[in-house]
């Protein structure tokens, strides 16, 4: 399905969202709060809106995730069952989506952005270091991860951030590898999603395609910088983007 006027200068304004919400997103999460906006602005209705976002999210998150495995930030074993949790999470969420009105999300999003801010904020452990384990590895991959991934197919922005924050407050890993594992989780959630819109055809391929363009390239310059960035500038990050989702979306 496509949109009936696609202009270049719309296309460029897409494609440069795009480079900044991979960037962002590979590095602190959300960026799926910068796109959405820019999708509705462009006159693309809700759920469409919401199946472009996924197949141009799922190249960012494609690409952070093939470089956080080559890189051996994660590694294949660690992940694998975690992906299929975040799979049936997504399945389900993107399936309840086509039948629900999204506006139901509205008064949920914003109080969890504050619940991440303020953690990341104010929590000393959230560092380089493995902390406490607060749940089992069983206990997260049967119920945390399936939830957070049905909140990423029902609507998506903020999950990159929502898993990294339960990696580092529930199974005690450091920020870095949180945010490393997340970047996994995240493309499983966004594959599984995408076909789901794919198959109910909500999906606008235009700008889908250019956008994709633009996340692989913020997607590979983030995946740089999270490699060598220090985790105290990347728990800024983690705030500073959770704060400006929160005004973006109080806003809209």
């Amino acid at each position: 399905m496509e949109l009936v006027d696609i202009t270049p200068g719309l296309l460029v304004f897409l494609f440069s969202v795009a480079c900044v919400a991979g960037f962002l997103d590979t590095l602190a999460g959300g960026g799926g709060l910068i796109v959405l906006p820019a999708l509705f602005i462009s006159g693309i209705p809700p759920l469409l809106a919401l199946g472009t976002n996924k197949l141009q999210g799922s190249m960012g998150t494609a690409t952070a995730t093939l470089m956080m495995l080559r890189s051996r930030r994660v590694r294949w074993r660690d992940v694998k069952y975690l992906m299929l949790a975040a799979f049936c999470g997504s399945l389900s969420g993107t399936i309840a989506v086509q039948f629900i009105d999204t506006r139901v999300l509205d008064f949920v999003i914003p109080a969890v952005l504050v619940l991440i801010a303020a953690y990341f904020l104010f929590v000393p452990q959230v560092a380089a270091t493995s902390g406490v384990a607060r749940i089992s590895e069983k206990g997260y991959r049967k119920f945390i991860v399936p939830l957070i991934g049905c909140y990423d197919g029902m609507f998506g922005p903020g999950t990159g951030s929502f898993f990294a924050l339960s990696g580092v407050a529930l199974r005690g890993q450091g920020l870095i590898t949180a945010t490393a594992v997340a970047k996994t989780l995240n493309f499983s959630t966004n594959v599984t999603s995408l076909m789901v819109f794919l198959i109910a055809g909500k999906v606008v391929w235009t700008v889908g395609l250019v956008m994709m363009t633009g996340q692989f390239a913020g997607a590979w310059g983030g995946s740089k910088c999270l490699l060598r960035i220090d985790p105290k500038y990347l728990r800024i990050l983690v705030v500073l983007m959770c704060l400006v989702m929160l005004c973006k979306y109080m806003s809209s």
